[in-house]
């Protein structure tokens, strides 16, 4: 994948992350359980290096009673391609929290379909 776009630091990054976090309501994040969010250079092999975020786990809506002692669920964000097709700050700050958000809908259950109906994916 050729380099155009934006580059920040790795710490800028992590800021942008945690400020769409941070946006998200309160009420919302009192809902999410056993998650942690990890950003990532690019996406594992295998997967379309343009892959703009990952969520691997079980969703909410799939976990029953039998469902404890496990590892968190985790969503990846993918640094370098969200620079990439960002061509400044504000761009990649708005497309990192449409990331964000489309990954946390996947922790409580929505689909892609459901994303794109929604504006979201």
């Amino acid at each position: 994948m050729s380099s155009v776009g934006i580059e920040i630091s790795p710490e800028r990054f992590d800021e942008l992350v945690e400020q769409a976090l941070d946006a998200i309501p309160d009420e919302l994040a009192a809902q999410v359980h056993n998650l942690v969010v990890l950003v990532e250079e690019w996406p594992p092999e295998g997967e379309p290096q343009d892959t703009l975020g990952l969520y691997d786990g079980v969703a909410l809506t799939d976990r029953n009673d039998l469902y404890g002692l496990t590892l968190p669920d985790r969503i990846f964000i993918f640094r370098q391609p969200l620079q990439q097709m960002c061509m400044d700050e504000i761009d990649l700050a708005a497309e990192i929290r449409i990331t964000v958000v489309h990954e946390i809908a996947h922790h409580f259950g929505i689909d892609d379909e459901k994303l794109h109906q929604l504006g979201w994916a």
